[in-house]
């Protein structure tokens, strides 16, 4: 397990109370689990995503992550449309393990409401839910 230090953080995304990252990138977002989350659950061995297409609620269930130590849901952290899924987590879940940010981000979602990116962490806030504020 990493020490909260230890954590690849990006300044770019913001996060959820529930582990999520979102990150925006022009009209859509992309939406992957951080890497405390990925950390926790260690190895990772499948992750079931929306179809494209579906649309949610920010906080509703969108999949689920199944590792070796457990399963765990997967929450909007802002409501919309599921404009793509990630193909590659279906032959390679691990991505998530090893680029939570990058290779392994889940979904990318056309927000109903682009100012719900507002009520999420920044980096700060998150550290500072993790336990720890910067020093």
């Amino acid at each position: 397990m990493k020490s909260i230090d230890e954590l690849n953080l990006p300044e770019d995304c913001r996060y959820t109370q529930d582990h999520e990252w979102a990150r925006p990138e022009g009209d859509k977002v992309r939406v992957g689990i951080s890497d405390y989350a990925q950390d926790q659950l260690d190895d990772i061995v499948f992750v079931e995503l929306p179809q494209v297409g579906d649309t949610f609620e920010k906080g509703q269930e969108f999949g689920t992550v199944e590792s070796v130590k457990a399963v765990s849901e997967l929450y909007m952290p802002v409501g919309g449309e599921v404009i793509a899924i990630n193909p590659a987590l279906e032959d390679s879940p691990q991505l998530v393990n090893k680029s939570p940010y990058g290779e392994g981000w889940m979904i990318d979602v056309k927000p109903a409401d682009p100012t719900e990116m507002d009520a999420l962490l920044n980096k700060q806030a998150y550290l500072e839910m993790l336990g720890k504020g910067a020093e």
